[in-house]
């Protein structure tokens, strides 16, 4: 029967490894996903006309800001260690993300979040790396 050496040794070490991994992926998710908020409230905000000028958005574009209040009620909020979200507060912010049986939907979340993707996973992999470099 073969006799491994050193296998506690390494044990610890995969242990140590997965905790600084998870560290570095949860300091990384607030960053990642505020581009994904600063991108939603950019495309919102974007050659919009407020106040009288006011042109509604077309049906499937992002909506055209008027009082501020949507792009102002964007946020990213930590739902745990590896968990965020980014939300919009605003009362209507829904309707316009997906639409009502009166309003065709003006979304500004999901489009944000698939423009943003792949910079996020990124960053998400960065901060894996270093945690295994750091481990």
């Amino acid at each position: 029967m073969a006799h491994v050496t050193g296998a506690d040794r390494h044990i610890r070490r995969l242990k140590r490894i997965g905790q600084t991994v998870r560290t570095r992926v949860g300091q990384a998710l607030v960053p990642a996903a505020e581009l994904v908020a600063a991108e939603a409230v950019t495309s919102i905000t974007i050659d919009a006309v407020r106040g009288p000028g006011h042109v509604p958005s077309q049906p499937g574009e992002p909506p055209n800001a008027d009082t501020g209040r949507l792009e102002h009620s964007i946020a990213v909020e930590r739902r745990g260690e590896l968990a965020v979200d980014v939300v919009a507060a605003a009362p209507y912010a829904a309707d316009l993300e997906f639409g009502t049986s009166r309003v065709a939907a003006r979304p500004y979340l999901r489009p944000a979040t698939a423009k943003k993707r792949m910079e996020v996973v990124e960053r998400i992999v960065q901060a894996a790396r270093r945690g295994v470099e750091d481990a």
